[in-house]
Parts: structure tokens; C-alpha cells; sequence
């Protein structure tokens, strides 16, 4: 099963995001152990040096972490992940506000799209 990969950015950077997406969501758990990387590299279509990056990079931001001889699981640091998904939170609230001001549309047209959306009368 291979992944769908935006040409708008690297390869490398849409698993990471994949990742961290399935630890916020909590596909992955605390303390899981994540595929090797041969085994996701193959699964997602890549390179297994780019997999490699992929777990070194989340390794470097305390998201995962190896053992030696065991391979690489998610972060038992519960607050690491609670800080991860308000990075991601705030990340994504600012492309958006930034694509909402490229095009001119002011905060109040947005907030009434979102509620709207949202289904909420509020």
C-alpha cells in the first residue's frame, strides 16, 4: 500500500507530519512500537533512507525514541505529546490565518464560514 505524496512538499516531511497526525489522533499510543524501517518504507512506497530521516527527525524532537536492539517507539512523555498537538494546533491556525489574509477575507467572514460549517448557531 503505497501513500499519495503532494509534489508541494518533501516526501520526507509529509510522513513525519503522517506520524505525528496518527500520534495525535492516537492511532499511535504512548509507548507503541512503530514498524521498522524497512517495514514503512515498503508500506509507504520509499526509500528506506528516506524512512530512516523520517525516524531520525522524530527522534531529534522527543516525539519518538529507540532502544537499542527493540527499534523505535512513540514518546512515553505524555506532556511531549500534549505539547505536540498544540504545535500542531497553533501550526495549522497559522497557515490558515495567512491563506485567510492572502485573499482579503476578513476574520469575521471566516469565523461566520466555521460556525456555519461547524453546524453551531453561536
Amino acid at each position: 500500500m503505497s501513500i499519495e505524496f503532494s509534489p508541494d512538499k518533501p516526501i520526507y516531511q509529509q510522513l513525519i507530519d503522517r506520524i505525528m497526525g496518527d500520534i495525535i489522533r492516537g492511532n499511535l499510543k504512548s509507548g507503541e512500537k512503530l514498524p521498522s524501517v524497512r517495514e514503512y518504507a515498503v508500506e509507504a512506497g520509499v526509500n528506506a533512507n528516506t524512512m530512516q530521516r523520517v525516524y531520525k527527525e522524530l527522534e531529534q524532537m522527543e516525539i519518538t525514541e529507540t532502544r537499542r536492539g527493540q527499534g523505535s517507539f512513540v514518546t512515553e512523555n505524555e506532556e511531549r505529546i500534549a505539547a505536540l498537538r498544540h504545535e500542531m494546533k497553533e501550526q495549522l491556525v497559522t497557515t490558515f490565518l495567512q491563506s485567510v489574509e492572502a485573499f482579503g477575507f476578513t476574520r469575521d467572514e471566516m469565523v461566520k464560514v466555521l460556525m456555519e460549517r461547524s453546524g453551531s448557531d453561536d
